[in-house]
C-alpha cells in the first residue's frame, strides 16, 4: 500500500501542522513516512505546499516528492490553492478542500466559479471548514477540520489520528485538545 498526499494552502493556515499531525499518526500506525515542504512567501500570505508519502512498513519510498499525476489525495486549506495542484492528482485521486477563499491577490476568481471547478471533479469534497471550526469552539481549528475531512482517504485509523491530535494539543492545553478533537470529528462527518 502507498498513499501520496499533497497538502496546500496559504501561509498561516496550518498546512505544516496538518502535515505534522498526519506524519506523526502514520508513524504511530507503523507506516513509512517521507515528507517535503515548500514554504515560499508563507509569512506574507503566499503559497505553502507539503508533500507526504506513506507506505506500509518494509516498503521503500524512493523520493519525498509526489510525481505528476501520482497524488492519491490533495488536502487544501484554500479553494484556489486546491485547483493549483490538480496536475499532481491521480485520475483516481481525491480532492478535499476548504470551501472558504483566502483572497490574497487582486484578480481572485469568483468563489462560485471555483466551487463549480471543484465539484466537476470525479472525487471531491468541498468542506465548510470555517463554520465547522467555529462549531468546534475555535476558528483556528480549521486545519483539524480538514484532517478529519481527509481522514477517510488516509491509510491511518481515525482513532490513531484523533489520539495524535490529543497528544499534540494536550501539550498546549486540555481545552485546546478537546476543541481540536471535536473539529476532527466534525470534519470527518462531512466525508464518511
Amino acid at each position: 500500500m502507498k498513499c501520496d498526499c499533497i497538502l496546500a494552502g496559504v501561509g498561516g493556515q496550518g498546512v505544516l501542522s496538518i502535515a505534522a499531525i498526519i506524519a506523526r499518526a502514520a508513524s504511530a500506525a507503523g507506516l513509512v513516512v517521507r515528507q517535503s515542504e515548500v514554504h515560499g512567501m508563507a509569512q506574507r500570505g503566499g503559497a505553502v505546499l507539503a508533500q507526504l508519502r506513506l507506505a506500509d512498513a518494509g516498503e521503500t519510498i524512493a523520493s519525498d516528492m509526489v510525481p505528476q499525476g501520482g497524488a492519491d489525495l490533495i488536502i487544501s486549506m484554500e479553494i484556489l490553492e486546491s485547483l493549483r495542484y490538480l496536475s499532481r492528482l491521480s485520475p483516481l485521486g481525491n480532492l478535499v478542500t476548504a470551501a472558504e477563499p483566502f483572497i490574497n491577490i487582486p484578480a481572485y476568481p469568483e468563489t462560485a466559479e471555483l466551487e463549480q471547478a471543484v465539484q466537476s471533479l470525479p472525487s471531491s469534497s468541498l468542506v465548510r471548514a470555517v463554520t465547522l471550526a467555529k462549531e468546534a469552539g475555535h476558528p483556528k481549528a480549521v486545519n483539524m477540520v480538514m484532517v478529519g475531512a481527509a481522514s477517510p482517504f488516509l491509510p491511518i485509523p481515525a482513532d490513531v489520528l484523533e489520539h495524535t491530535i490529543e497528544e499534540v494539543f494536550s501539550a498546549k492545553s486540555p481545552e485546546l485538545a478537546e476543541i481540536n478533537k471535536k473539529a476532527f470529528r466534525l470534519g470527518r462527518a462531512q466525508t464518511v
